[in-house]
């Protein structure tokens, strides 16, 4: 086995800094994306209106069942066929934040359906709005009781993110590819890139992990 060459990590310091910032913007961009789109699919799917719940189930089961790459394919080339072509990490952005809010969407789902149906009926019965009762009744409840899949779908979509290389997205496997085929050193670049993934994922999993002992109550 090749021994790490850490020369390599430091000549080429600055497109390793390059990709991780790109990927941790790339990260937190269709996080909040995604959370945010997932949460209004998951309540599409529920709402007393029967085209809300097929627009809802076609969205989930269409994306869900499609190769992440095709998607950002997708949206890498399909918009300069009209005329409006989008950047790699521009089109991998959207095309991780849509992947991932289908996903989301199935946890939230099942996360509102766990709330028992008597929290809307008193919300109802007090005098709130379909839309009331749900934003202020029932998501919390059920964003609570779904953090633990939720948060396994977060680290996924930075593990994702490295499909963004195929488009050009300048991510960390974009840099690491450049880095690679620069110096004719694999092992030790991959490691690195590895380390870097890592000083991503392990905060955000602690991060997680304390969200859900004091969503729980526990210190």
């Amino acid at each position: 086995m090749d021994k790490l060459k850490f020369d390599i990590l430091f000549k080429y310091w600055d497109m390793y800094l390059e990709g991780f910032w790109n990927t941790l913007q790339v990260s937190l961009i269709a996080l909040v994306g995604s959370f945010i789109l997932g949460t209004i699919v998951a309540v599409m799917r529920i709402a007393p209106f029967k085209p809300l719940n097929w627009m809802g189930t076609v969205f989930v089961e269409f994306i869900r069942n499609i190769p992440l790459i095709l998607i950002v394919f997708f949206f890498f080339l399909a918009p300069s066929v009209l005329g409006l072509p989008l950047s790699g990490f521009v089109a991998g952005t959207v095309a991780l934040t849509i992947y991932t809010a289908a996903f989301i969407a199935e946890s939230v789902r099942a996360g509102i359906q766990a709330v028992p149906k008597g929290q809307t009926e008193a919300a109802r019965a007090s005098g709130l709005t379909y839309n009331q009762a749900m934003c202020y009744v029932v998501l919390p409840q059920a964003i609570k009781i779904v953090i633990p899949p939720i948060g396994n779908q977060f680290l996924n979509l930075v593990k994702n993110s490295s499909i963004l290389s195929v488009v050009a997205g300048l991510d960390l496997m974009y840099y690491a590819d450049l880095i690679s085929t620069k110096s004719f050193v694999t092992f030790s670049v991959y490691i690195f890139v590895a380390l870097f993934y890592l000083v991503i994922t392990i905060p955000l999993s602690i991060g997680l992990s304390y969200l859900e002992r004091r969503m729980a109550g526990v210190r």
